[in-house]
């Protein structure tokens, strides 16, 4: 029975600070582009090496 006069304000400790950390996160913008970054990768702007190789045999 003691343990629980411990345990249970430990715990609402840990889930008030879990709480701030998500208030903090959403509060940012943690959360606001998911997609861009894993989409960023497939929308490469950089030239092919084949267009490289043959810019570089005109010279």
């Amino acid at each position: 029975m003691e343990s629980l006069f411990l345990l249970i304000p430990l715990s609402l400790l840990l889930v008030g600070l879990l709480a701030w950390i998500l208030h903090w996160a959403i509060k940012s913008g943690q959360f606001d582009d998911l997609d861009g970054p894993g989409q960023s990768i497939l929308m490469d702007d950089d030239v092919p090496a084949a267009h490289q190789v043959s810019k570089n045999s005109q010279k």
